[in-house]
């Protein structure tokens, strides 16, 4: 790879960070695509891997607005240690920006959690009368493939939680983060009450 090339991957990379943060793309390869639309590159074939764009993310949240950005992760934070104590039964684990650190104004908490059947997280919800939405979210397991797995949204104060359900069986089937494809870092209960008390 040349100079050249190198400095348009950077410029891309940079770009649709950019994006993902101010309009709230979630999809990397999209946020490529119209990164290099908006730079006039829409031919470029050598697109950033998603771990350099994450890397760039990281960087505009700290050029721009650090000390409010840190407020925002703290209070998404707290959020889900109330959502992860209320979902205790289920093993919540936190995943995803909330847990990395680059969770912006358009993030939500995503928890994971594990039960046989899956409709006893809906029971718990109704229960509880708890308004939320049920769908489905993708999962990848391997590198050629997805799972569709049954989801729940609902709002915890101001925040939106997205939980998604896996087999109790399934505790220990990592799935593979979007951002670099190893297996997805999640913290348990404990871990996210030391990140909340570290920040306090």
């Amino acid at each position: 790879m040349n100079v050249k090339q190198i400095q348009v991957r950077q410029q891309i990379a940079h770009e649709a960070a950019k994006l993902m943060v101010e309009n709230g793309i979630r999809d990397y390869q999209l946020a490529k695509r119209k990164a290099a639309a908006r730079l006039g590159l829409g031919d470029a074939r050598d697109l950033p891997r998603n771990d350099e764009i994450e890397r760039e993310r990281e960087a505009y949240q700290r050029l721009f607005g650090a000390e409010e950005h840190s407020r925002h992760v703290v209070s998404l934070r707290r959020h889900a240690l109330e959502a992860m104590r209320l979902l205790d039964d289920f093993g919540p684990r936190l995943v995803g920006s909330v847990l990395s650190g680059t969770a912006d104004r358009h993030s939500e908490i995503c928890l994971h959690l594990f039960s046989d059947p899956p409709e006893e997280v809906a029971l718990f919800l109704l229960d509880r009368g708890i308004p939320h939405d049920q769908g489905e979210a993708r999962v990848r397991f391997q590198a050629d493939g997805h799972e569709r797995l049954p989801a729940f949204r609902f709002l915890a104060g101001e925040a939106q939680v997205e939980l998604v359900v896996f087999s109790a069986r399934a505790r220990r089937r990592t799935p593979l983060s979007p951002v670099d494809g190893r297996p997805m870092r999640r913290a348990k209960l404990a871990e996210v009450v030391a990140l909340v008390e570290a920040a306090a």
